[in-house]
């Protein structure tokens, strides 16, 4: 069996692994896009790396866009074969590749007017919203913990990561001369306590394992505190300032527990008067999607939801689809909330607010997770005096705090403590994907530590014989 490690190596997006059975079977662990590298990122999507009209399936973990967006190029190009994921892993595929879809026509207009100025030719976007739509055919979702037959020498099973709706461990076993090899990729791994997800799952013992390590070298503080900084950070903001708290925040996943955490603070009547306005399409979207899949949910939301029928809504919060109605946000004077996409500050409707509300000190600009080190998102939260909008350069006057509690990643105490259902002196090799290579290169030593070994660091598009 031969692994070719076609993204998230040696960097945190782009998760693509090619696996190549000795029956001459290919599977592709994930399909992600890679995010936050400027102009260098799209010629970094088109090169795959393989031939997609040669893979057989897609073993999806998650929905996450680093891990999925470039399913929609893939089947543009010829890919024909199954997707296999989670139930909720594909119902949330349904609106996330179509949004991402959109972003890349609307991206490729705006820059193909550029160009046509310049005499330069145009561009194409990487794929369209009807090669969105038409992948979906090729979805097929399983249950948690179902071992789904794939063909005679090959089976999935997914077990709950607790890293966002639907994440799973995919335990491959597959099956060469008569032998069995057990592979477990572990997809993002999430934290032991979420406000919305059940925990994590031990996964069957693997032979092969294959892990990320986006948060190898640091330590999250606990959910409680977290929640206490979110409320301190509404209040010194909206009553003692007088300004707008704007919160970055991917749509799916962090948007629906930051809004969670505050449907709590206004149950528990300690959310100040203020209006609080989720400006995310998508997010609305997903926010229906988690409302169909209380399978996925922790004890504690589903005790509160005995009670709280919604607890995704409530009287001061407005979800904002149209953009007519994002743009009145411009205008509005009083002391707010706003949620908008994208976490990392790259895109969307976040970029205007942004825009519209970094030069005033009353302001307040909440980062809630992880940025990748080239984004706009990891500028403002590292302190740069000034950035770059829309080609506008623009003083950030606002303040700006940082709560990555709210992360989806477990940190290393925490990815190992999930790692510890494994039996170390079964596990023949440990790959690690999905992070920055410093931060690897610890998160190896913490490993070895644990009593981890035969850890390899993958470079992009290496090859590996197991």
């Amino acid at each position: 069996m031969k692994l070719k490690f076609c993204g998230a190596a040696r960097e945190v997006t782009g998760s693509k692994i090619l696996i190549t059975t000795g029956h001459g079977k290919r599977l592709l662990l994930d399909c992600g896009m890679f995010q936050g590298k400027g102009l260098e990122t799209d010629a970094m999507n088109r090169d795959l790396g393989f031939d997609p009209s040669m893979v057989d399936h897609i073993i999806l973990t998650h929905a996450h866009i680093d891990h999925s967006g470039l399913i929609p190029y893939v089947y543009k190009l010829g890919f024909r074969g199954s997707i296999i994921c989670s139930n909720a892993t594909r119902d949330l595929c349904s609106i996330m590749l179509a949004d991402t879809a959109f972003i890349q026509e609307h991206d490729t207009k705006t820059f193909n007017k550029r160009r046509a100025k310049k005499g330069l030719p145009l561009v194409t976007p990487i794929f369209t919203q009807e090669d969105a739509k038409e992948c979906m055919a090729l979805f097929i979702g399983i249950p948690e913990n179902m071992k789904f037959r794939i063909d005679d020498n090959l089976k999935v099973k997914f077990t709950s990561t607790g890293h966002m709706l639907g994440s799973g461990v995919a335990n491959l076993f597959i099956t060469e001369n008569g032998k069995t090899t057990r592979l477990a990729y572990t997809g993002d791994i999430g934290r032991p306590s979420s406000r919305i997800l059940e925990p994590p799952k031990p996964f069957p013992q693997a032979d092969i394992l294959i892990t990320e390590s986006t948060y190898g070298d640091r330590l999250h503080k606990d959910l409680i505190s977290a929640d206490d900084e979110l409320l301190k950070t509404v209040t010194d903001t909206c009553v003692d300032k007088g300004g707008k708290l704007i919160i970055p925040s991917f749509s799916v996943g962090r948007t629906q527990e930051i809004v969670y955490s505050l449907n709590n603070f206004f149950n528990q009547g300690k959310l100040p008067r203020v209006e609080i306005f989720v400006d995310s399409p998508l997010a609305v979207n997903a926010t229906t999607i988690f409302r169909m899949h209380p399978e996925c949910f922790n004890r504690e939301i589903l005790k509160i939801m005995e009670n709280d029928s919604d607890p995704f809504g409530f009287n001061s919060l407005t979800y904002i689809t149209r953009q007519e109605d994002s743009k009145k946000l411009n205008d509005y004077k009083k002391p707010c909330i706003i949620i908008s996409a994208s976490g990392m500050m790259e895109a969307g409707r976040i970029k205007h607010h942004l825009a519209n509300n970094i030069t005033d000190p009353k302001n307040t600009i909440l980062v809630v997770g992880y940025c990748s080190p080239v984004t706009l998102g990891a500028r403002i939260a590292r302190g740069d005096k000034e950035v770059s909008i829309f080609g506008t350069v623009y003083p950030v006057n606002a303040e700006v705090r940082i709560i990555d509690s709210f992360s989806g990643h477990g940190d290393y105490n925490e990815m190992i403590e999930f790692l510890g259902c494994q039996d170390k002196k079964q596990i023949q090799k440990t790959f690690l994907v999905h992070g920055e290579y410093e931060t690897q290169v610890k998160y190896s030593s913490r490993l070895q530590e644990a009593g981890f070994s035969n850890i390899q660091i993958p470079s992009p598009k290496q090859e590996f014989i197991v």
